[in-house]
């Protein structure tokens, strides 16, 4: 009986051993492969490093973190930096500085030379935009040359504001080399150097005399306001203004266009006239006209009307030939006078193309600035005597240039013979003939940059 007991209590036994052995199965399994990668496996979770390895392997992340953050902060700051890291583009060219505009009247206009002082005479010369360089520089330098300057200020009237812009730099050119022609003749002179007897430059007409320096100076009218010294070193000299005009600031509204398809310059000048005279009208006493085109100036030719009365106009003719029919023109490219006078005889020249252009209606294109003069002179003279305007046509006529006579005068000194000349209908080596004239003197020579 005991037997079954003890087989029981053994099955118990060997069933309690089973189950605790299955739990040791468990986590140390009895065969070969399943004990080694056991012990593989849970050996880290038993085997606890040394306390130096532990020391090791604190350090070692702790380096790692600050590298990694040593690594971020460089990054972060690079990128913050990057787009001055970069090189930048190499500058554009250099633009040459441009000359401060300086408003001539009004706000209007352009200063280019402020004179010494206000001046008596004015001279408006009107420049076509076919005009050549050359021959606008070669005007602009024989005007220097001139003694017409010493006394009178200079307004070039433009077609627009383009050719402006075309002709300003040659304006700035001559304008600094007639100051260094001044100031080097000025020099030998005061060094008691005798004047170069091919030079045909006289600065003396440009030196003030002690009388009229004492006598009470007004300040130039053109440009801004300025406090100067009038007992200076500078007012010793006397020379005028240079300056210039558009025609779509004195006639902003073209107003000969309705009447006429194409209002050349040589019209549309008359309209500008009034705007112009009419603000300087109690500043200047004599007035001329003249074309860059067609003209040059080598002395002072406003001599003849100074002594006319404010109401003066003169005017030049020449004899010109229709067929069989001989008659007398009006010469456009100068007209000079009385301040007074021109200024009326301006308003009246733009009624008389009005009318020429309504007569003509069918061919506006053939009214003419010497059609409209040579009427006025001849029919309409009433008309001009009615405006107070005293017209005074003089027969004497304006030498015409060409280039077998510019050659046959190279003896001369710069045309002396004359006061003003006009050009030609073959004259392309006029230009040349009279620059071999100024660059003949070797005190001259050393200003002109084109000798």
């Amino acid at each position: 009986m005991q037997q079954p007991a003890m087989t029981k209590a053994k099955s118990d036994s060997d069933n309690n051993n089973s189950s605790g052995m299955g739990m040791l199965l468990v986590l140390f399994p009895q065969d070969k492969s399943s004990t080694s990668t056991s012990n593989t496996d849970i050996k880290p979770m038993f085997n606890f490093p040394s306390p130096s390895k532990s020391l090791f392997s604190k350090a070692q992340s702790t380096i790692s973190i600050c590298l990694l953050l040593l690594f971020t902060t460089l990054l972060l700051f690079t990128l913050s930096t990057l787009p001055y890291a970069l090189p930048t583009p190499p500058p554009p060219p250099p633009t040459p500085k441009p000359t401060p505009h300086h408003f001539a009247l009004q706000r209007m206009g352009t200063l280019h030379r402020r004179g010494t002082k206000s001046m008596t005479d004015l001279l408006i010369c009107h420049v076509a935009e076919e005009t050549p360089l050359e021959d606008f520089r070669l005007f602009l330098r024989l005007l220097h040359r001139s003694s017409l300057t010493s006394s009178s200020d200079v307004v070039f009237l433009f077609p627009s504001p383009s050719s402006s812009l075309k002709f300003t730099p040659v304006i700035q050119q001559e304008n600094t080399a007639f100051s260094s022609l001044l100031h080097l003749h000025a020099h030998l002179n005061s060094t008691r150097w005798r004047q170069h007897p091919k030079s045909s430059f006289d600065p003396n007409r440009f030196i003030s005399k002690p009388q009229l320096q004492q006598k009470q100076q007004r300040e130039p009218l053109w440009g801004p306001k300025t406090r100067t010294n009038l007992n200076s070193s500078r007012d010793s000299l006397s020379y005028g203004s240079v300056l210039s005009f558009d025609a779509t600031e004195l006639d902003p509204e073209n107003s000969l266009s309705g009447f006429l398809d194409k209002v050349p310059l040589t019209l549309r000048r008359w309209a500008c006239y009034p705007m112009l005279l009419g603000r300087v009208r109690r500043s200047f006493k004599h007035v001329m006209l003249a074309d860059v085109k067609s003209l040059l100036i080598f002395k002072d030719p406003l001599g003849r009307v100074r002594n006319r009365s404010p109401d003066s106009v003169v005017l030049f003719t020449k004899t010109e030939k229709h067929g069989k029919r001989t008659q007398r023109a009006v010469v456009s490219s100068v007209i000079m006078g009385g301040a007074r006078g021109v200024r009326r005889l301006s308003g009246t020249a733009v009624v008389e193309i009005v009318r020429a252009a309504t007569q003509h209606k069918k061919k506006k294109n053939s009214v003419t600035e010497s059609a409209v003069l040579s009427q006025l002179v001849g029919g309409s003279e009433f008309v001009l005597k009615n405006k107070n305007v005293n017209l005074i046509a003089s027969s004497e006529s304006i030498p015409e240039v060409t280039t077998a006579s510019a050659s046959s005068s190279v003896s001369k000194t710069s045309f002396s013979d004359s006061a003003m000349v006009q050009r030609g209908v073959s004259n392309h080596d006029l230009n040349y003939v009279i620059m071999r004239q100024i660059c003949s003197s070797v005190v001259d020579s050393s200003v002109y940059s084109d000798c």
